[in-house]
């Protein structure tokens, strides 16, 4: 795929321009603050307005972190991070507000429809990577979502908007043998109907551990076509990833791959059913499938003659029907209603692994089973389980009511039925009250969930046995907020206090603790304080910072401490875009730890981690661009329990030179 892209991009820088194309990072202060959000209500709310603690970041602020993937801008938004850790192919992993599990408690949009899947629940293990050169604008509700979004929502929200209106043209190399490549195409021929393509590439050969003697190279194709036909809208998309030889399933080897397919499709239909209703209905379809295996024991551990590998051959779909009604009564009512019917299952179960008897169709580990390398079976009959639907219906209400000039008030209701499963009641209401033109309070309570997934229902494999039995996780999050905004500066200070019930954890099913089984048997309550602040300094000059402290400890050993800035500065035909992520330290001790008794110690010392970009608009429309991370190749790991030693190595210096052309 690189290769067809580099020419086609060389071919585009030579098309005739237009000739008012305006400069693409000339982002000033007033136009970082002029920002709507609608995805915590379905309305177009400000800053001030809106009934939950949200970040929002636009396409120019995004380039200039120089990021290249969308779960990095985690680590700039309150309460959340995300790391590398160890699970199917070590994808991104999710910190939010003092949570840092393994299961989707933060639910993924793309243009608003669902990444996260039936069988792993999160959206990271099928869609480890969404590249930044196609993204318009990202949304995040920090804190629950549950109320319009149903399961997954539970501690955040992460919606992903593409570009529909954008042609440009980009190119870059970089480390590691690094290349990247993308096209943003769009085309309007009259004001009801449109065209759009987003496409992009990247290769990596990636960095060398030599701790690990491992590499983590990568490869990853996103595509997306999509239109606009009147009152009808609809798109594809296709992502692909392979993240190979490092850490997977706790072990790192040559041997190891991981490769990761979403094929998905949104149509829609928005209409006036009167001058007061308006009705927007989307139907959906997208399939996840994941080919993985790594190393579980060596040859040496186990007496054989050949290292033992294994992981999933799966696939998942999911089809869903949503309709959603909002009803303008007066200027100061609105009534949101939907409706929504989803058809989801895991349906296919299989395996990749190195030692199998075809007879008895168990994995059994003895030299006279070996196959000879890694092989994939389609049918295993220890996942048949897994092989479930999760059929759900569910609807909800949204009322937004202006009592006066000072007081809105925001109050929702979603109700979700998941066939055979569980049954949950999400309500939330939110109170805003507008002291001044600068001074906002707002007082918001919400309760959200998330189903389990096939893996817990019904793993059966030897380290897990799933428990049918399997009740949603819940939390109650109540949070106080303070908005202040004026003409050169504006600032968020956010008190949340979460109550988690019913989490899902590891128990041992017998005494030897040779094997582990799901329970509902977790609860604690989780508070914290959350600050972002936005200033321009000059009219060439903004600065943003936000910083999380939570007053108890995190959960599964994340951290308790953190907090990133972001400054960005333009003189002439030159943009300087820098950023840092602080981590506090983390620290974790054997008695943490019962369940491994070789667990010796875990120590990650505080960290800055610096970024940023060069810019130099060589003309309105062309740029050269340096793009960097861990600019000072700090050395860092991530803890993870499931790594004999806690520790999980993180990415080092990246550096990308980069061209960019609009037309």
């Amino acid at each position: 795929m690189m290769k067809s892209l580099l020419p086609l991009s060389i071919t585009l820088l030579s098309l005739p321009l237009c000739a008012h194309q305006e400069a693409l990072f000339e982002l000033t202060f007033e136009q970082l603050m002029d920002v709507t959000v609608e995805l915590a209500s379905k309305t177009s709310e400000t800053a001030q307005s809106v009934p939950s603690s949200v970040t929002s970041f636009s396409q120019q602020q995004i380039t200039l972190l120089g990021i290249r993937n969308v779960y990095e801008l985690m680590n700039f938004v309150p309460g959340f991070q995300s790391t590398r850790g160890d699970w199917v192919g070590s994808v991104p992993k999710e910190h939010a507000r003092g949570v840092y599990l393994d299961n989707g408690n933060i639910l993924v949009l793309l243009n608003g429809q669902r990444l996260n899947d039936a069988s792993f629940g999160k959206a990271s293990v099928y869609a480890p990577f969404i590249p930044v050169d196609v993204v318009e604008k990202v949304e995040f509700i920090r804190g629950p979502g549950s109320a319009l979004y149903g399961s997954n929502a539970f501690l955040g929200v992460m919606n992903i908007v593409t570009r529909q209106s954008a042609r440009q043209v980009q190119v870059g190399i970089g480390l590691h043998q690094s290349r990247q490549a993308s096209l943003n195409y769009s085309y309007s021929p009259d004001a009801e109907s449109s065209f759009h393509a987003n496409i992009s590439g990247y290769k990596t050969n990636g960095e060398s551990y030599t701790e690990q003697r491992s590499r983590d190279p990568q490869s990853n194709l996103f595509v997306e076509l999509g239109g606009r036909w009147g009152e009808f809208s609809g798109s594809v998309h296709f992502t692909r990833s392979t993240l190979d030889e490092f850490m997977n399933l706790s072990s790192y080897s040559e041997n190891n791959f991981h490769t990761s397919r979403n094929i998905g499709a949104r149509f829609n239909h928005q209409t006036s059913l009167s001058d007061k209703l308006d009705s927007d209905l989307t139907l959906s379809f997208i399939r996840h499938e994941i080919d993985s295996a790594g190393l579980i024991a060596t040859a040496e551990e186990l007496g054989l003659q050949n290292d033992f590998f294994n992981g999933p051959k799966w696939q998942s779909e999911d089809l869903t029907l949503n309709w959603d009604l909002a009803y303008q009564y007066n200027a100061d009512l609105t009534l949101h209603w939907g409706v929504e019917y989803s058809l989801e299952e895991q349906s296919k179960a299989g395996t990749y692994t190195s030692h199998f008897d075809p007879v008895s169709g168990e994995i059994i580990l003895q030299d006279q089973y070996y196959l000879g390398d890694i092989r994939g079976l389609d049918e295993f009959a220890a996942f048949d389980s897994l092989k479930q639907d999760f059929d759900s219906y569910a609807t909800y209400v949204q009322l937004k009511y202006a009592l006066n000039e000072k007081l809105t008030v925001f109050t929702g209701l979603r109700f979700d039925e998941f066939i055979d499963i569980d049954s949950k009641l999400s309500p939330r209401v939110a109170t805003i009250y507008q002291l001044d033109p600068h001074h906002a309070f707002k007082l918001q309570y919400g309760e959200s969930f998330r189903i389990p997934v096939s893996n817990e229902l019904n793993s059966n494999d030897d380290i897990t046995r799933g428990n049918p039995q399997l009740k949603s996780e819940n939390i109650k999050t109540t949070e106080l907020v303070w908005n202040m905004a004026y003409a050169r500066w504006q600032l968020d200070l956010v008190l949340f206090e979460n109550q988690l019930d019913d989490f899902i954890t590891l128990e041992p099913v017998d005494m030897a603790q040779s094997r582990f089984t799901f329970n509902n048997v977790y609860a604690t309550t989780m508070q914290g304080l959350e600050v972002s602040a936005s200033f321009e300094l000059s009219d060439a000059t903004w600065f943003k910072f936000n910083y999380t402290l939570h007053f108890d400890e995190p959960f599964s050993a994340s951290y308790k401490r953190f907090g990133s800035w972001q400054l960005n500065h333009q003189f002439g035909h030159w943009q300087v875009g820098l950023n840092g992520v602080w981590r506090a330290q983390v620290k974790v001790l054997p008695a943490l730890i019962p369940d491994d008794p070789d667990f010796q110690h875990y120590e990650q010392a505080p960290h800055w981690l610096i970024g940023g970009t060069l810019t130099w608009h060589l003309a309105p429309n062309k740029q050269l661009r340096i793009k960097a991370q861990n600019l000072f190749d700090k050395q860092t790991y991530a803890f993870d329990p499931r790594v004999y030693d806690g520790r999980v190595p993180q990415q080092g210096l990246q550096l990308l030179l980069q061209y960019s052309q609009s037309f």
